[in-house]
């Protein structure tokens, strides 16, 4: 199943004990699929995958894959900063119900051009599923440049798309006009959905999407009709909220914002630590401007 349109990176839900919550991951499930996503991201960043043990993200994986019931693609993140243990990892996993990989460049070490191109190489070689490539220079310390995704996409075949979080505009229109025909490109940042999708790509891996799927999915399907000014007017209803998101990381703004609607604490592990009452207090007067649908 390709992936295209609105994806989001879903959190991962926890109780006050901060055990994982499954009654809210089947409920946040159920709402993204009804609320017309196009596909649903899992173990993201967003899902805090890196404070998850292996048992919970494959306890996870079978909820949403449950809940789903094939109707919408996964799409399942795997990555790291050591090659060899990621490729083991994507030699032994079970892809039954995951349509798509997402794979994160590695962070920390802080890898050249070509060491960036050999791990995706070596990763392309470890699974026939396709992989979404993430590039998100302000959490991996790395960019990952507009000639090294081209380059990528045009030699390991099953690298199909790339969740470009950079924020720089120029780039993302570079491998947009330059990569080989069938790779796509999607917004890895909620606020610049309409000018990528104007600029070519197909569409958003959206945070704030966990709260209000149905805005969302009515953005990217404008912009799919190139109807950017009504996309522009429904992305002002959000656009004060956006960025309140990230301020105190995340998922800690999205899990407020959240929890302010009702829909899951706002717990999450450490070292992230829960928006303060200030920034909860920002979101609560802004959400009358905000409606879910």
């Amino acid at each position: 199943m390709k992936v295209k349109g609105l994806g989001v990176a879903m959190i991962t839900p926890f109780k006050n004990d901060l055990s994982i919550d499954f009654d809210s991951l089947v409920n946040l499930t159920e709402s993204l699929v009804l609320g017309g996503v196009d596909f649903l991201v899992i173990m993201g960043t967003t899902g805090e995958a890196a404070t998850l043990t292996v048992e919970e993200k494959q306890k996870v994986l079978n909820h949403v894959v449950e809940t789903n019931a094939g109707r919408v693609p996964i799409v399942y993140g795997i990555g790291g900063n050591n090659t060899a243990a990621v490729c083991e990892e994507l030699r032994n996993f079970n892809t039954q119900g995951v349509s798509s990989i997402l794979s994160a460049s590695p962070g920390y070490n802080k890898p050249t051009q070509e060491g960036i191109f050999q791990h995706f190489k070596s990763l392309g070689e470890s699974t026939p599923l396709p992989i979404v490539l993430y590039n998100v220079p302000g959490r991996t310390a790395s960019n990952m440049e507009a000639k090294t995704v081209i380059r990528i996409a045009s030699e390991v075949p099953n690298i199909v798309a790339i969740k470009e979080a950079s924020g720089d505009l120029s780039q993302i229109e570079e491998i947009i006009r330059n990569a080989p025909e069938g790779f796509d490109v999607f917004s890895g940042d909620d606020g610049l959905t309409i000018p990528v999708m104007k600029s070519g790509g197909i569409g958003v891996i959206s945070v704030i999407g966990n709260a209000c799927p149905d805005l969302l999915s009515s953005l990217v399907r404008l912009c799919e009709s190139r109807e950017y000014e009504s996309a522009r007017e429904v992305f002002n209803v959000m656009e004060e909220i956006i960025p309140m998101l990230f301020e105190q990381g995340n998922p800690a703004g999205i899990k407020a914002l959240m929890e302010l609607d009702e829909m899951c604490t706002d717990k999450v592990r450490l070292p992230l630590v829960s928006a303060n009452q200030l920034l909860k207090s920002r979101f609560k007067a802004s959400l009358n401007a905000f409606p879910s649908a």
